[in-house]
Protein backbone atom coordinates (compact mmCIF):
# COMPACT_ATOMS: atom_id res chain seq x y z
CA UNK A 1 0.00 0.00 0.00
CA UNK A 2 0.98 3.38 -0.11
CA UNK A 3 2.43 4.91 2.90
CA UNK A 4 -0.14 6.40 4.94
CA UNK A 5 0.59 9.68 6.14
CA UNK A 6 -2.25 10.85 7.65
CA UNK A 7 -4.96 8.83 10.20
CA UNK A 8 -8.23 10.28 10.73
CA UNK A 9 -9.20 8.13 13.87
CA UNK A 10 -13.22 7.96 14.38
CA UNK A 11 -13.23 8.47 18.50
CA UNK A 12 -16.51 6.87 19.81
CA UNK A 13 -16.76 3.06 19.22
CA UNK A 14 -13.07 3.36 18.07
CA UNK A 15 -10.59 4.43 20.77
CA UNK A 16 -13.07 4.99 23.46
CA UNK A 17 -15.69 2.31 24.71
CA UNK A 18 -18.24 4.43 24.35
CA UNK A 19 -21.36 1.86 25.03
CA UNK A 20 -19.48 1.38 28.90
CA UNK A 21 -19.21 5.20 28.89
CA UNK A 22 -23.12 5.28 27.67
CA UNK A 23 -23.86 2.87 30.53
CA UNK A 24 -22.29 5.08 33.05
CA UNK A 25 -23.88 8.51 32.01
CA UNK A 26 -27.23 7.28 31.88
CA UNK A 27 -27.16 5.78 35.24
CA UNK A 28 -25.58 8.47 36.79
CA UNK A 29 -28.51 10.68 34.86
CA UNK A 30 -31.27 8.51 36.44
CA UNK A 31 -29.63 8.47 40.11
CA UNK A 32 -29.33 12.77 39.53
CA UNK A 33 -33.14 13.39 38.41
CA UNK A 34 -34.58 9.99 40.83
CA UNK A 35 -36.12 8.34 38.06
CA UNK A 36 -35.81 5.31 39.47
CA UNK A 37 -33.39 2.02 38.67
CA UNK A 38 -31.88 2.15 35.33
CA UNK A 39 -31.13 -1.87 34.10
CA UNK A 40 -28.50 -2.71 31.59
CA UNK A 41 -31.21 -4.06 29.55
CA UNK A 42 -32.97 -0.73 29.50
CA UNK A 43 -29.65 1.26 28.29
CA UNK A 44 -29.43 -1.41 26.23
CA UNK A 45 -32.77 -0.61 24.54
CA UNK A 46 -31.80 3.39 24.85
CA UNK A 47 -28.66 2.64 22.31
CA UNK A 48 -30.75 1.25 20.12
CA UNK A 49 -33.04 4.28 19.98
CA UNK A 50 -29.87 6.27 19.98
CA UNK A 51 -28.06 4.68 16.56
CA UNK A 52 -31.68 5.09 15.00
CA UNK A 53 -31.66 9.22 15.27
CA UNK A 54 -27.58 9.20 14.68
CA UNK A 55 -28.54 7.42 11.66
CA UNK A 56 -31.28 9.75 10.48
CA UNK A 57 -28.86 12.93 11.45
CA UNK A 58 -26.07 11.30 8.63
CA UNK A 59 -28.87 10.90 6.16
CA UNK A 60 -29.63 14.82 7.03
CA UNK A 61 -33.02 13.75 8.00
CA UNK A 62 -33.27 15.70 11.28
CA UNK A 63 -31.30 18.01 12.85
CA UNK A 64 -28.77 17.61 15.61
CA UNK A 65 -30.74 19.66 18.06
CA UNK A 66 -33.55 17.99 17.56
CA UNK A 67 -32.28 14.27 17.68
CA UNK A 68 -30.53 15.17 20.65
CA UNK A 69 -33.99 15.60 23.02
CA UNK A 70 -35.96 13.44 20.79
CA UNK A 71 -34.29 10.20 21.33
CA UNK A 72 -34.60 10.70 25.59
CA UNK A 73 -38.57 11.39 24.61
CA UNK A 74 -38.63 8.06 23.09
CA UNK A 75 -36.80 6.21 25.50
CA UNK A 76 -38.94 7.83 28.75
CA UNK A 77 -42.02 7.11 26.84
CA UNK A 78 -41.17 3.51 26.79
CA UNK A 79 -40.67 3.17 30.22
CA UNK A 80 -43.12 5.80 31.75
CA UNK A 81 -40.82 8.40 32.60
CA UNK A 82 -41.85 11.73 31.95
CA UNK A 83 -41.07 12.80 28.98
CA UNK A 84 -40.70 16.79 29.91
CA UNK A 85 -37.23 15.62 31.78
CA UNK A 86 -35.71 14.61 28.15
CA UNK A 87 -34.04 18.33 27.67
CA UNK A 88 -32.65 18.67 31.45
CA UNK A 89 -31.26 14.87 31.04
CA UNK A 90 -29.56 15.43 28.04
CA UNK A 91 -28.12 18.38 28.59
CA UNK A 92 -25.86 16.34 31.83
CA UNK A 93 -26.20 13.61 30.11
CA UNK A 94 -23.65 15.51 27.40
CA UNK A 95 -21.40 16.50 30.44
CA UNK A 96 -21.57 12.76 32.44
CA UNK A 97 -20.15 11.44 28.92
CA UNK A 98 -16.79 13.18 29.45
CA UNK A 99 -16.34 12.25 32.97
CA UNK A 100 -14.98 8.75 32.24
CA UNK A 101 -12.85 7.98 29.63
CA UNK A 102 -13.04 3.97 28.79
CA UNK A 103 -10.62 2.81 25.85
CA UNK A 104 -11.13 0.05 23.43
CA UNK A 105 -8.42 -2.88 24.13
CA UNK A 106 -5.41 -2.21 22.58
CA UNK A 107 -6.25 1.61 21.55
CA UNK A 108 -4.05 3.50 23.61
CA UNK A 109 -1.08 1.09 22.64
CA UNK A 110 -1.70 1.50 19.04
CA UNK A 111 -2.31 5.44 19.20
CA UNK A 112 1.08 5.46 21.11
CA UNK A 113 3.12 3.70 18.86
CA UNK A 114 1.88 5.62 15.68
CA UNK A 115 3.01 8.80 17.59
CA UNK A 116 6.46 7.30 18.53
CA UNK A 117 6.82 6.20 14.99
CA UNK A 118 6.56 9.90 13.48
CA UNK A 119 5.55 8.62 10.61
CA UNK A 120 2.05 9.44 10.14
CA UNK A 121 0.29 12.57 12.13
CA UNK A 122 -3.30 11.54 13.98
CA UNK A 123 -6.51 13.45 13.92
CA UNK A 124 -9.73 13.13 15.63
CA UNK A 125 -12.72 13.02 13.35
CA UNK A 126 -15.98 12.92 15.50
CA UNK A 127 -19.54 13.36 15.12
CA UNK A 128 -19.70 13.92 19.02
CA UNK A 129 -21.00 17.33 20.93
CA UNK A 130 -17.67 20.06 21.75
CA UNK A 131 -19.32 19.49 25.62
CA UNK A 132 -18.52 16.24 25.80
CA UNK A 133 -15.69 15.42 23.47
CA UNK A 134 -13.26 17.85 24.36
CA UNK A 135 -13.44 16.95 27.88
CA UNK A 136 -12.41 13.42 26.78
CA UNK A 137 -9.47 14.57 24.34
CA UNK A 138 -8.20 17.00 26.97
CA UNK A 139 -7.07 14.37 29.09
CA UNK A 140 -3.40 13.37 29.69
CA UNK A 141 -3.94 10.08 27.73
CA UNK A 142 -5.19 11.50 24.68
CA UNK A 143 -3.93 15.25 24.50
CA UNK A 144 -0.36 14.01 23.52
CA UNK A 145 -1.33 11.80 20.15
CA UNK A 146 -3.35 14.21 18.12
CA UNK A 147 -2.62 17.01 16.26
CA UNK A 148 -6.04 18.35 15.88
CA UNK A 149 -9.87 17.17 16.99
CA UNK A 150 -12.60 17.83 13.75
CA UNK A 151 -15.79 18.18 16.03
CA UNK A 152 -19.01 17.65 13.86
CA UNK A 153 -20.62 20.54 16.22
CA UNK A 154 -17.25 23.25 15.26
CA UNK A 155 -16.87 22.24 11.56
CA UNK A 156 -20.31 22.42 10.52
CA UNK A 157 -21.42 19.41 8.99
CA UNK A 158 -21.24 15.88 10.11
CA UNK A 159 -19.29 12.65 8.66
CA UNK A 160 -20.17 11.36 6.11
CA UNK A 161 -20.55 14.55 4.04
CA UNK A 162 -18.34 15.57 1.95
CA UNK A 163 -18.78 18.86 3.23
CA UNK A 164 -17.18 17.82 6.69
CA UNK A 165 -14.01 16.40 4.73
CA UNK A 166 -13.21 19.51 2.78
CA UNK A 167 -12.98 21.11 6.08
CA UNK A 168 -10.42 18.78 7.40
CA UNK A 169 -8.45 19.20 4.32
CA UNK A 170 -8.48 22.62 4.63
CA UNK A 171 -6.77 22.76 7.81
CA UNK A 172 -4.08 19.67 7.65
CA UNK A 173 -3.58 20.78 4.25
CA UNK A 174 -3.00 19.60 0.43
CA UNK A 175 -1.99 16.08 1.09
CA UNK A 176 -1.90 13.31 -1.72
CA UNK A 177 -5.92 11.39 -0.74
CA UNK A 178 -4.34 8.11 -1.30
CA UNK A 179 -1.84 8.69 1.92
CA UNK A 180 -4.63 9.43 3.92
CA UNK A 181 -6.74 6.90 5.90
CA UNK A 182 -9.60 6.99 7.81
CA UNK A 183 -10.03 4.40 11.62
CA UNK A 184 -13.91 3.87 12.53
CA UNK A 185 -16.36 1.55 13.17
CA UNK A 186 -19.59 3.03 11.62
CA UNK A 187 -20.14 2.24 7.97
CA UNK A 188 -22.45 4.61 7.28
CA UNK A 189 -20.33 7.57 9.17
CA UNK A 190 -17.00 6.40 8.82
CA UNK A 191 -16.58 4.87 5.40
CA UNK A 192 -18.79 6.16 3.50
CA UNK A 193 -17.17 9.41 4.71
CA UNK A 194 -13.88 8.16 3.64
CA UNK A 195 -15.51 7.12 0.66
CA UNK A 196 -17.39 10.52 0.15
CA UNK A 197 -13.48 12.23 0.94
CA UNK A 198 -11.59 9.83 -1.99
CA UNK A 199 -9.19 8.77 0.88
CA UNK A 200 -8.53 4.93 2.01
CA UNK A 201 -10.56 3.64 4.90
CA UNK A 202 -9.87 0.98 7.44
CA UNK A 203 -13.19 -0.46 9.32
CA UNK A 204 -13.08 -1.31 12.75
CA UNK A 205 -15.11 -4.50 12.74
CA UNK A 206 -14.77 -5.57 16.40
CA UNK A 207 -18.16 -7.36 16.28
CA UNK A 208 -17.58 -9.02 12.74
CA UNK A 209 -20.86 -7.98 10.98
CA UNK A 210 -21.71 -7.95 7.40
CA UNK A 211 -20.78 -4.85 5.16
CA UNK A 212 -24.44 -4.27 3.89
CA UNK A 213 -24.26 -0.69 3.61
CA UNK A 214 -22.48 -0.67 0.38
CA UNK A 215 -20.11 0.67 0.83
CA UNK A 216 -16.27 0.96 0.08
CA UNK A 217 -13.81 -0.99 2.79
CA UNK A 218 -10.08 -1.09 2.07
CA UNK A 219 -8.86 -2.73 5.09
CA UNK A 220 -11.20 -4.37 7.78
CA UNK A 221 -9.81 -5.36 11.49
CA UNK A 222 -11.50 -6.87 14.41
CA UNK A 223 -8.14 -5.68 16.88
CA UNK A 224 -6.58 -2.36 16.87
CA UNK A 225 -3.07 -3.88 17.28
CA UNK A 226 -3.57 -5.26 13.95
CA UNK A 227 -3.43 -1.52 12.34
CA UNK A 228 0.77 -0.98 12.57
CA UNK A 229 0.70 -4.05 10.42
CA UNK A 230 -1.54 -2.15 7.86
CA UNK A 231 0.56 1.31 8.13
CA UNK A 232 4.28 -0.70 8.11
CA UNK A 233 5.51 0.63 11.55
Amino acid sequence: MNQIKILLWDLDGTINDFLAMENYAIKKGFDRMNLGKCTDEMVSRYSQINVSYWEKLEKCEMKKDQILVDRFKDFFAEYGLPEQNAVVFNRNYQLDLGDKLVFIDGALEVLQKIKESKKIRQFVVTNGLVANQKRKLEGQELKPIFEYAFISDEVGFEKPNIEFFNAVFQKIGDIPKNQVMIVGDSLTSDIKGGNNAGIKTCWFNSHKKKNNKGVQVDYEISELRQLPKILCI
